[in-house]
């Protein structure tokens, strides 16, 4: 006999993993190869967090109405090497206000 357990997550789990994942997709070959590799990181089932980043793109290209297809090739390179751009200037200055601080606490 098979039991399944189901866990439940919360709303700011949730919300966290799935704005991981966005954030880090163009580094990956589909959301789902994104959902297996960030999963372990938050401590959520892949399966769970694959389903929820799909929830939220379908929602997300409701909401604007809008599709990726007004973007020249060029311009969707420039808009992804600057995304991630952001995201890894975001991260160095979390670190470095980690670092603060850290050495604050010591003085």
């Amino acid at each position: 006999m098979v039991v399944i357990v189901l866990k439940r997550y919360p709303r700011e789990v949730r919300e966290k993993a799935v704005r991981l994942v966005l954030e880090r997709l163009d580094e990956f070959e589909s959301p789902y190869a994104a959902a297996r590799a960030i999963a372990p990181l938050v401590d959520v089932h892949h399966e769970s967090l694959r389903v929820w980043v799909k929830k939220a793109l379908e929602e997300g290209s409701q909401a604007r109405g809008e599709s990726r297809e007004g973007l020249s090739p060029a311009e969707r390179d420039e808009l992804l090497k600057l995304r991630k751009e952001v995201r890894d200037l975001k991260q160095a200055n979390e670190i470095l206000k980690l670092a603060s601080a850290f050495f604050a606490s010591m003085s």
